[in-house]
């Protein structure tokens, strides 16, 4: 049993929609490819809460993630959105000019 104000980092992240299942999300976290907060995790179970930062691969981009809340189930995306801030820098916009 999770605790309180704590979930499976494998739930969470199918619930913000990082990916389209909790298989692919626990395939994910075992890669060895995830952090939680600076440390390298490659187990599915591990709980993360409000206020951790997590990197993670998604696509051909490195994502810096902070879990701002765990949520209750896995909503539409404007309500997962609510689940983290993106820490990234926005992505380049091309210069017109060139």
């Amino acid at each position: 049993m999770a605790a309180p104000g704590r979930i499976r980092i494998d739930k969470w992240l199918w619930q913000a929609r990082f990916v389209k299942s909790r298989g692919l999300a626990a395939a994910l976290v075992e890669t060895g490819h995830i952090r939680v907060n600076g440390q390298p995790i490659s187990k599915p179970g591990r709980e993360i809460g409000p206020g951790d930062t997590l990197t993670l691969p998604q696509g051909n981009r490195i994502r810096l993630i902070r879990v701002v809340d765990l949520g209750q189930r896995r909503g539409p995306a404007p309500e997962a959105a609510t689940l983290y801030l993106d820490l990234d820098a926005p992505p380049a916009a091309a210069d017109p000019l060139e």
